[in-house]
């Protein structure tokens, strides 16, 4: 009777260990003013990294400042997807509280008026199917993180997920 209860608490512990591990990647909630507001992560129309007349500018990633007092300088923010994709804020681009930047894929010019900030990349970063995205503070410590499927997290299938509102 006695190893009947030991296997099944051993059984219960690893169901418990299987499921923590299984949970999204958004589950974690970080100590960070700048967290990822959402992502249009398809682009309307049909995807074209051309960057003369290509869509990839209307791919974008809003990342907001939620600190009630502190502005925040993005230099050295990292941003990244599930296979490694990257994009580093090489510039300084202050966030005031409340305030927020939309990484936009494509060239352009960065815009503090126009919260605005372009990769000068004409290819796309985000799957349309599903992907992660990791934001990392310039220490190299998580700031945020979230992970989305059209099916799952975007019920309207209009191609954009908010995050935090």
């Amino acid at each position: 009777m006695r190893m009947r209860h030991v296997l099944a608490a051993t059984t219960t512990a690893a169901g418990l260990i299987a499921a923590v591990a299984a949970a999204p990647a958004q589950a974690a909630e970080y100590s960070s003013a700048l967290k990822l507001k959402g992502v249009q992560y398809d682009a309307p129309g049909s995807d074209s990294n051309n960057c003369t007349t290509g869509n990839t500018k209307n791919e974008y990633l809003t990342i907001k400042n939620y600190s009630s007092s502190t502005t925040v300088n993005l230099k050295g923010y990292v941003v990244k997807d599930a296979v490694g994709n990257r994009f580093t804020f090489t510039n300084s681009h202050s966030l005031q509280p409340g305030d927020y930047v939309k990484l936009r894929g494509g060239r352009g010019t960065d815009s503090d008026a126009k919260n605005v900030v372009y990769r000068q990349n004409c290819n796309f970063l985000w799957n349309n199917d599903e992907d992660t995205i990791y934001f990392y503070k310039p220490s190299g410590s998580r700031a945020d993180v979230h992970a989305y499927t059209r099916s799952g997290s975007d019920p309207d299938h209009n191609g954009y997920v908010n995050f935090h509102g």
